[in-house]
């Protein structure tokens, strides 16, 4: 009997793929990658070529002889890594340390872990793509490059056991924009009105909006809404055109790896780790009653909305049998994109539609189930019809100013029975009960008119940062995950209340960076080489080539920045705090969470304190120094050194100036000063 051996990258695979295939065949596992670059160098000859120099990974030595044994016991072996250029990549390097015959190899892909899909794969074997695996290699090599060669820079110049990455390194510089736009941030203020007006005979007020006269009219500030009210006391309010119209909402795509990560943050609040921990547990298989471990989503790693036209089928009858045919989407809603699609996936999508979320909540835990109803629900609304409105706008007159209604009701459902955004389920709808008609008078039963000051952007969170990489070609669906996660665990970014804030040491970091090195770092840039590295994959461009004209200009780099930059001042700075345990003056240090102060006897004694730097100004609230801190997660803020006795905290920088027009504190806001008062409004420039 002939034997087959299959090599899988996941030991959960296995069983769920040994079952699919019978006894005449053998699956193993790789338990992920098998070579790497050494981590004792770059392991990248710079002068001959640049080839990669390739060793097993430690640990991996049993693994390759039990795979070597198999190799010879099999008369075809099947390299059944992950459908992507990594688990090309995978495949290329199992078929070198286990020196495998060509003619005996084959490569097999499948996009989901189904007894079809498993045995469809293995008619359609072929050779390993090496422009795949060139594309993966260039990946390796260029954040191998910048990892060697600006880290060591970074550990001279601010502190050892920092690291730089071609990736990372752009995460934190879009996140240290999005700070310094809302450091710079001045708020503007704005007044809005709101008028409840009754019509006669209905009960139900309707919330009416002021629009202004002929263009919509922006008020500035309570003097000019003062005299709009006092012109409205006695106006008739007279509606002036009721619009009655009809509105769709197209279903929305299927899940990409980015939409994913983005609306399970939003919708169940996980982290992007958590989401992709997860739906690799439901690719790789769960254990189901009845059924036994068995995968219930697709490849989780895809930008991909494409669906196969038997999962199309598949979920058009589902939809037509439960929900009814006028429920089924007329056709298939597409993305439309300038974007190169990695590899032929598909979208995120439930392996079997019939397998709803209910049939299996009790064999899932509690989080795998959310996640796994999230995915069910979208594809299935994605080949469902658009959700219909009918719309209603209303003008209404009064002293030459204009007041708007707008409301719309859901007369079909559509899509919407299954699956609401996260965003869209915020959504308030304002309702008119009773009829509207043009010349009819309202009587007014309420003016509300309230202060509100324009927003900073938001900063990011987590699923803002993986639109942002997404939307600007930073990265890939694989590595948004890791990227996030390597930022905050360097403590370069502080995650407080989804938020993402920069640190010190972040703001160190990515000061270097854009100083010495702006083409790492600017988001152009690493947005053209992932576009070189697609051409790469698609066999347009030979990969030594971009290797060949990245590295000189890095080397050149960093030889420049160890002249120039100037080395970070984290000397033991000797300060007048007396170490209590041995009288000596203690000094700062520079840790993983910034400053702090420490006994220079050490290893004698091992005193330490918070570090606490003042800035030369007085609180304003007790008169005592104010003094930078710290939140538990690294992030910047000015408090006062009595602390606990006194509790003044901003944000901002205060200076010494007090505000002219309130007496208030002032803050610093990028290259102006404004009072801490909002209400107050007061702003000048730093010169003034």
């Amino acid at each position: 009997m002939p034997k087959y051996l299959v090599i899988v990258e996941s030991p959960a695979k296995v069983k769920t793929i040994k079952k699919f295939l019978g006894s005449n065949y053998e699956v193993l596992a790789s338990n992920g990658h098998v070579r790497d670059l050494p981590k004792s160098q770059m392991g990248i000859d710079v002068e001959h070529g640049y080839e990669p120099k390739y060793i097993t990974i430690r640990g991996k030595g049993d693994i390759l002889a039990t795979l070597r044994k198999a190799v010879k016991k099999a008369d075809k072996v099947y390299l059944a890594t992950d459908p992507d250029r990594e688990g090309e990549a995978i495949s290329w390097h199992l078929a070198e340390a286990l020196k495998l015959d060509p003619k005996k190899q084959k490569r097999i892909t499948f996009n989901e872990i189904t007894k079809s899909a498993v045995r469809e794969s293995l008619k359609h074997a072929r050779a390993i793509d090496m422009d795949l695996v060139d594309a993966q290699q260039t990946r390796r090599m260029l954040d191998r490059m910048v990892g060697y060669k600006i880290s060591p820079l970074l550990w001279q110049k601010v502190k050892r056991g920092l690291s730089a990455g071609r990736v990372q390194s752009v995460a934190l510089r879009i996140i240290g924009d999005r700070e310094d736009e809302i450091n710079a941030f001045i708020p503007q203020e704005y007044w809005t009105l709101d008028a409840a007006l009754m019509a006669s005979g209905e009960k139900k007020p309707l919330l009416a909006k002021f629009y202004g006269k002929d263009k919509k009219m922006t008020v500035s500030s309570k003097e000019e809404m003062d005299e709009i009210i006092t012109k409205l006391k006695n106006a008739d309010f007279t509606v002036e055109e009721v619009k009655k119209g009809e509105r769709t909402k197209k279903a929305p795509l299927p899940f990409t790896t980015s939409t994913l990560q983005q609306e399970a943050a939003n919708a169940l609040n996980f982290s992007t780790q958590k989401t992709m921990r997860l739906a690799q547990q439901l690719y790789e298989g769960v254990d189901l009653k009845g059924s036994g471990t068995t995968a219930l989503i697709t490849y989780l790693r895809t930008d991909s909305t494409r669906i196969s036209d038997e999962a199309d089928h598949a979920a058009r009858s589902y939809i037509s049998e439960h929900y009814g045919a006028d429920f089924v989407a007329e056709s298939s809603v597409s993305q439309k994109t300038d974007k190169k699609i990695q590899d032929a996936h598909e979208a995120i999508r439930p392996t079997d539609i019939t397998r709803t979320p209910f049939s299996v909540k009790d064999s899932l835990s509690r989080d795998l189930f959310r996640l796994y109803q999230l995915i069910w629900k979208r594809f299935t609304a994605s080949r469902m019809a658009p959700a219909k409105y009918e719309t209603t706008s209303v003008s209404i007159g009064a002293a030459g100013y204009r007041f708007h209604v707008s409301a719309s009701r859901v007369v079909f459902e559509g899509f919407r029975s299954v699956y609401t955004e996260s965003e869209d389920a915020k959504e308030e709808n304002n309702v008119i009960t009773g009829k509207i008609e043009p010349g009819m008078k309202l009587t007014v039963k309420d003016m509300d008119a309230k202060q509100h000051f324009t927003q900073p952007p938001a900063h990011y969170t987590e699923a803002s940062l993986v639109r942002a990489l997404e939307e600007q070609g930073i990265g890939r669906p694989s590595t948004y995950a890791p990227t996030i996660t390597t930022i905050i665990a360097r403590r370069y970014v502080a995650k407080e209340n989804k938020n993402l804030y920069m640190t010190e040491l972040g703001e160190v970091v990515n000061s270097i960076m854009k100083e010495a090195f702006p083409s790492i770092v600017d988001v152009s840039f690493t947005a053209n080489m992932e576009s070189l590295l697609d051409s790469i994959g698609e066999g347009t461009i030979n990969w030594k080539t971009v290797v060949e004209n990245f590295y000189p200009d890095l080397d050149e780099a960093v030889k420049e920045a160890e002249k120039n930059l100037e080395k970070v001042t984290i000397e033991d700075e000797v300060t007048d705090v007396v170490c209590e345990e041995c009288g000596r003056n203690m000094v700062v240090k520079y840790g993983p969470h910034g400053k702090f102060l420490a006994c220079p006897g050490f290893p004698d004694c091992r005193n330490t304190k918070p570090y606490l730097e003042k800035i030369g100004i007085a609180c304003p609230q007790c008169g005592k120094d104010i003094v930078i801190r710290k939140t538990k997660k690294g992030r910047k803020y000015y408090g006062c050194e009595n602390n606990p006795d006194c509790d003044f905290m901003s944000w901002q920088k205060p200076v010494e100036k007090k505000c002219p027009q309130c007496g208030g504190y002032m803050v610093e806001k990028g290259n102006k000063i404004v009072c801490a008062d909002k209400t107050c409004g007061y702003i000048c420039g730093k010169e003034d």
